[in-house]
């Protein structure tokens, strides 16, 4: 009786190879492309304008991310003395009179992952899931073909893809959430810190601005501290809450 001949078509395996390589690379792809969306969605681009002899101060409330309420500040110095700007003392200012101090970017971050950073990391840990169930099926696929199917128990190049579509989609949900988390908690704590207040010197007719964070709540009032840079003294400004 003629034996059968178990092996397979060099045509069949090389196609099978190549779709496997083909799913590697777009997995990769795919896992590649899981940004997270940004804590503070839009960012205001207008800024104060100097005006002769003033100083002008434009605050604008951004909505609430999370616990955060991110608040937009633009200080432009119209006069001749210098001011310096400390973030630590720009006040949230509630309707009982309290002055709330503003949360460093660093907590500001960490409290603002309840919301939009959150959903991000979802999207991203999906996406990663994704990829590792097309890296499971590629890799399978090639152990069906590369005459290892009987030591894995793989029947056939395509059981050996189900399989490992399976296990690559279980892993892949496993660290995929995890890496997509991790790649969120980045991106917002890249995104706070640039857009944030930093300490600085507003000279005649410059401009400064950007973002401190407070706890959310219910406020009237922000309140600010500018330092004269050549006497040391300080000059309180107070503006609406908008």
């Amino acid at each position: 009786m003629p034996m059968r001949n178990r092996s397979t078509p060099a045509n069949k395996r090389g196609f099978t190879i190549e779709l496997g390589i083909g799913a590697i690379a777009a997995a990769i792809a795919i896992s590649g492309c899981g940004i997270a969306q940004a804590p503070i969605a839009h960012t205001p681009n207008v800024v104060a304008t100097p005006l002769q002899g003033q100083l002008a101060v434009s605050v604008a409330a951004a909505p609430t991310v999370g616990e955060v309420t991110p608040v937009y500040l633009s200080i432009a110095n119209g006069t001749d003395d210098t001011r310096s700007v400390v973030p630590s003392q720009v006040f949230a200012v509630n309707d009982t009179g309290e002055r709330i101090a503003p949360l460093p970017p660093g907590e500001a971050a960490r409290q603002a992952g309840s919301a939009k950073e959150l959903s991000g990391a979802v999207q991203s840990g999906a996406v990663s899931g994704v990829g590792g169930a097309a890296l499971g099926a590629a890799a399978g696929a090639i152990a069906g073909t590369a005459g290892h199917a009987g030591d894995f128990g793989f029947g056939s190049p395509s059981s050996g893809a189900l399989i490992g579509t399976a296990f690559g989609g279980f892993w892949g949900a496993f660290t995929g959430a995890g890496k997509g988390q991790d790649r969120a908690d980045s991106q917002a704590n890249q995104q706070i810190d640039a857009l944030s207040l930093k300490p600085e010197e507003v000279r005649r007719n410059y401009t400064v601005s950007g973002y401190v964070f407070f706890p959310k709540g219910q406020y009237s009032q922000v309140e600010m501290l500018l330092v004269d840079r050549e006497t040391g003294d300080t000059q309180v400004v107070r503006e609406p809450w908008h």
